[in-house]
């Protein structure tokens, strides 16, 4: 009878592509006939192609026994068949693996071949079980007369510890002792073995520096160095001594190895082992750096991956070194491979400093701008490029919207750590903002709208310059134009309205500006964001006519009309909607033109100061002009708007007498559940009560009906009772109601709830999946194209020494100030902040304070004391007071 063989199995794989399975259900039901028989070579044979078949991902565990069948063959190329296929299919979990104990056992103990294929196979399926009864076995392979049967015994025992750690003891001494084996191939298993070993726990291995000292000075194999310098870099850490020990060798094999893998790990080890600090480090992380950006400049791919990785480690330590290879790194940042270009944004985001920020943040904006070239295309470059432009949006490294996100997010942040302090000029980082959300084109709009808000509110000098841009912002029409859509960052609107209304008064021209935000095209924005347009507009309307008050002129009241009636008719069509800011200022703007239309030209009477406007009638001067054009300024600029410092709130003192876990309205208790014995004990003691209180004619005592005393329960507590007053709250009780009320108030919009996610724990950390990122193809830009300038580097912006951030931000006046130490960012130091230094309110100086007569009271009323009638005692309540002050009088004169 004819027989497939294993490649006729695959000839017939490859013929039967269309219909694979049906070609390998019909293959299998052949190899379960075949695997049944009684010949050993057709069973082997059967075996092997089942174990094909396992590689292709087809289950072969029925066929284990079958497969320990094949392993007890007495003949070398059948028992190969079946080690072969138990290290593919077998696991911990296999049934049949107790039945290869003895067999195990004996093939150890056969000849040199056997003991290869044997202690070849084994490592894959070795179970704690077999591995605690074997142990004897492997350990007495070491010494075998035989090379390769040490070597192979060597790397079982590596697989012998993992599985019975309990065996360390006796194969450690052992496997010390053949780091001076005449064969260098039983050597450098060996030094592979305590490579492995000592990363789970170095401290066990301390002992052995002095052999792989003298392996690392005296070896010429590249790959056992590799094994050695990586076990020193876990051993430096626990023994400082060997830092200065290994300098020189390692920067000999620096200086000298051709091998590129070899000088890898020797740079790696340098890292890691702690060998670049101190003096004698300087010089060794110079020739680090200078290998590197070697490595960077080559063509391999994975060097250059491996190089940026090692670069990221040595920069906290030298960010000088790193920084004389910038250009070389930042040409990283356009590679076509996205796994380069995520490294070297690291290394880039690591490497920024005073000197350097604004040149790597301008490269960088620069690699989000779309490739353009210096002459005009041709009509069939236009056709070609037009039919290419879809694959190329997907191709083009910097066209990937998640890259592009990455890079955004980069942006923004090397440029605001540890508040903003690497930033020497302010008035560039605003324009750099600006740039950033017309060319990112990803969804980055609140980051730069935070930003902006940030930089503004702590950086008083460039204020005027903010506003100045954030007016050609609001102006642009295309921005807002392109509100809505993916990417536009129409976020940078809502920054814009909230900059010029707070610092209207460096507004040039402030009327200019009411048109642009009370335009019928705001819709397009979001509902916060037409909230802040309102209220900039009203903020710089109310500024803008207080200017006009104090130098008023008749020739201005029909301009402020017009004026007032444009945002009167903006508010009409928005007090329909749920913006409460609009019906307010429609009503100030109603009472504002009520008085315009009343005003009548006194030109006979000279113009009153702006004081005479608030005059509460003493002082007979007439004004010349609206009196309602300082309505509505002192609503906004009475006080600054600072920033708060992080720990503000905590360093409020808790007023004496306020508590903060007692209920304003005290739940409905509820009823606890009272036993029946004392239920019925109670009763009984109330009866009897009752009958003693009651008098002889059936009436009761009228003490006691009005004696009033607290609801008492009886709870039990073991075999006694106790009296509980129901009004007291035990801790746990309050614990669970203020879980309950958490839980209530999770959903309610108007409370505020420290949603602040908890740390993830290590476990759940260990749990998280290894996702690689994908739908980020590359393709390689054109070195060639020139990119357009953007406004960052075009603009001359004013000097650097005149910007003072407000990192510490403002503190309350009543503050404890030993509970709010604010870290002082150049220093380093926490110092307090006094109250004396905190912004003082400021009154504008075209609107007068109000005067308020001395008799005025201003400070909080006393409280009202409630004083109730004390009853008059009864009969029964004087004998009590009685009895009671005769047995303390009689205590005492005891004493």
């Amino acid at each position: 009878m004819w027989e497939r063989t294993l490649q006729d199995l695959i000839r017939g794989l490859r013929a039967n592509k269309k219909d694979e399975s049906k070609f390998i259900a019909q293959a299998v039901d052949e190899i379960r006939r075949e695997i049944k028989g009684d010949d050993m070579e057709l069973k082997a044979g059967a075996v092997m192609k089942l174990t094909y078949l396992d590689m292709l991902g087809y289950d072969m565990s029925w066929a284990s026994f079958h497969v320990v069948e094949a392993m007890s063959s007495p003949r070398f190329h059948l028992k190969s068949v079946g080690y072969l296929a138990a290290a593919q299919s077998f696991n911990e979990d296999t049934d049949v693996l107790m039945l290869t104990t003895n067999l195990l056992k004996k093939d150890l103990s056969s000849n040199p071949a056997d003991i290869a294929i044997t202690l070849n196979g084994l490592s894959a399926f070795l179970s704690p079980d077999l591995a605690r009864d074997l142990t004897t076995e492997l350990i007495a392979m070491m010494n075998h007369s035989r090379a390769q049967i040490r070597k192979r015994a060597v790397l079982g025992v590596f697989k012998i510890l993992e599985q019975y750690p309990e065996a360390g003891p006796h194969a450690r001494p052992r496997l010390f002792e053949k780091l001076e084996d005449p064969d260098p191939g039983v050597v450098a298993a060996t030094v592979n073995v305590l490579c492995e070993l000592a990363r789970r726990s170095p401290q066990d291995y301390l002992t052995l520096a002095p052999q792989l000292f003298h392996l690392l000075t005296n070896s010429t194999n590249n790959w056992m160095l590799i094994k050695i310098i990586k076990l020193f870099g876990s051993l430096s850490p626990y023994e400082p001594r060997l830092v200065k020990k290994l300098q020189p060798p390692i920067t000999e094999l620096i200086s000298t190895t051709p091998a590129i893998s070899l000088l890898y790990e020797c740079v790696h080890t340098c890292i890691i082992g702690g060998m670049l600090q101190g003096p004698s480090g300087d010089s060794l992380a110079k020739l680090c750096v200078s290998k590197l950006a070697a490595f960077i400049q080559d063509s391999d791919q994975n060097l250059k991956y491996i190089a940026l990785l090692a670069m990221t480690k040595i920069v906290p330590s030298h960010p000088h070194l790193v920084a004389e290879y910038q250009d070389t790194i930042l040409a990283s940042v356009n590679d076509p491979d996205i796994s380069i270009r995520m490294r070297a944004l690291d290394l880039v985001t690591a490497m920024v400093n005073r000197s350097n920020l604004q040149s790597i943040v301008q490269q960088l904006l620069s690699h989000l701008l779309p490739d353009s070239s210096s002459t005009l295309p041709s009509a069939t470059q236009s056709l070609a490029q037009n039919s290419i432009s879809v694959s190329h949006s997907l191709t083009s490294p910097n066209q990937s919207p998640s890259y592009r996100l990455i890079l955004s997010q980069r942006i923004l942040s090397v440029c605001s750590r540890s508040t903003y302090e690497n930033i020497t000029n302010f008035e560039w980082y605003i324009s750099v903002l600006v740039d950033l959300a017309h060319v990112a084109n990803v969804d980055i709009g609140a980051e730069i709208r935070d930003q902006l808000v940030d930089v503004v509110g702590r950086v008083r000098a460039a204020r005027r310059y903010a506003v100045k841009l954030m007016y050609s912002v609001l102006t642009d029409e295309s921005m807002l134009q392109n509100a809505g859509e993916d990417g536009s960052c129409s976020e940078i609107l809502w920054a814009a309205a909230w900059i010029v209304g707070e610092y209207c008064q460096e507004l040039a021209e402030p009327e200019r500006l009411l048109p642009y935000l009370l335009q019928a095209e705001i819709t397009r924005l979001p509902q916060d964001s037409i909230s802040i347009y309102i209220q900039a507009a009203i903020k710089i309307f109310g500024f803008w006519a207080s200017e006009l008050a104090q130098h008023w002129d008749e020739d201005e009241l029909p301009k402020i009309q017009i004026a007032v009636e444009s945002i009167m008719e903006r508010m009409n069509v928005l007090v329909s909607s749920p913006y409460i800011e609009a019906a307010n200022i429609r009503q100030l703007c109603s009472f504002i033109a009520a008085d315009l239309n009343s005003h009548h030209s006194k030109a006979t009477t000279p113009a009153a100061s702006p004081s005479v406007a608030f005059d509460d009638g003493r002082n007979s001067t007439e004004v010349n002009f609206p009196k309602s054009l300082y309505l509505i300024q002192p609503l906004f600029s009475t006080y600054d708007l600072n920033p708060v410092a992080s720990n503000a709130q905590a360093s409020v003192p808790i007023p004496d007498g306020l508590d903060l876990d007692a209920w304003i309205v005290p739940p409905a208790q509820e009823p606890v559940a009272i036993p029946e014995e004392a239920t019925q004990e109670k009763k009984k003691k109330s009866k009897k009560g009752k009958e003693k209180e009651s008098e002889p004619n059936g009436k009761k005592n009228r003490s006691s009906s009005k004696r009033k005393t607290k609801d008492v329960e009886l709870l039990q507590d073991g075999d006694i009772l106790t009296p509980v007053d129901a009004n007291v709250e035990t801790p746990e009780e309050r614990e669970r109601r203020k879980a309950e009320r958490r839980e209530q108030l999770k959903d309610d919009p108007y409370y505020i709830i420290d949603d602040t996610p908890p740390k993830p724990t290590d476990e759940e950390i260990e749990t998280i999946p290894i996702v690689r990122l994908e739908d980020m193809p590359s393709i390689v830009p054109d070195a060639s194209s020139r990119r357009p300038i953007l406004r960052a580097t075009s603009q001359d912006f004013s000097s650097s020494d005149m910007f003072v951030v407000d990192r510490d931000g403002e503190m309350p006046e009543n503050a404890i100030l030993r509970a709010a130490p604010v870290t002082n960012t150049s220093s380093g130091q926490a110092t307090p902040v006094a109250s004396a230094s905190l912004p003082k309110p400021f009154h504008l100086s075209s609107f007068p304070p109000y005067e308020t007569p001395d008799d005025t009271r201003t400070s909080t009323p006393e409280p009202i004391k409630v004083v109730r009638s004390k009853k008059k005692a009864t009969s029964g309540d004087k004998e009590k007071k009685k009895k009671r002050s005769t047995t303390v009088t009689s205590g005492a004169a005891n004493a």
